[in-house]
């Protein structure tokens, strides 16, 4: 099982603000459409409950401590154990808690990076390049509908450290 995190955060980590993601950025969806489907992705309910519902042509996996939440599109799990004995290409898909109990796990982490800073109540954890290493770094197009600069990095947790 390969397990990455997928995620955008602006200049100061942030990745949400009122259970919503504070930016529109058309190019980032493509990518995460790309990166994800046909694999796993793993959320938190508030993300789950943020979307309205799971995401196409991938298996949704909604973690959550309510041993009663049952979901009628993804499937539900209790436990961080239960991700590692999901199969193939696993994505954390956030919110913030997800993404801080399962930093140390990942092999690898796509980001995006918006140029800007915005308002927010939820963060992305902080991470260093000493931990993990540049495997790419693409500057996102700019057009009519991706008007904020953004990047895209792939990171790969470096093996010695």
């Amino acid at each position: 099982m390969m397990l990455s995190i997928i995620t955008c955060h602006d200049k100061n980590l942030v990745i949400g603000y009122e259970n919503k993601m504070p930016w529109h950025l058309p190019n980032d969806l493509k990518r995460v459409k790309a990166l994800t489907t046909g694999n796993t992705i793993v959320m938190g309910r508030k993300t789950y409950e943020s979307l309205g519902k799971a995401l196409p042509n991938r298996r949704n996996v909604v973690l959550t401590r309510d041993k009663n939440y049952q979901l009628p599109d993804a499937d539900v799990i209790h436990s961080l154990d239960e991700i590692k004995e999901l199969d193939g290409h696993v994505f954390i898909f956030g919110g913030q808690n997800l993404y801080e109990q399962t930093m140390d796990m990942v092999d690898d982490m796509y980001v995006t990076i918006i140029d800007q800073v915005h308002q927010g109540d939820a963060f992305f954890p902080h991470y260093t390049f000493e931990q993990f290493e540049v495997l790419s770094i693409e500057e996102g197009l700019l057009d009519e509908k991706n008007t904020i600069p953004h990047q895209f990095l792939h990171l790969a947790r470096k093996k010695d450290v």
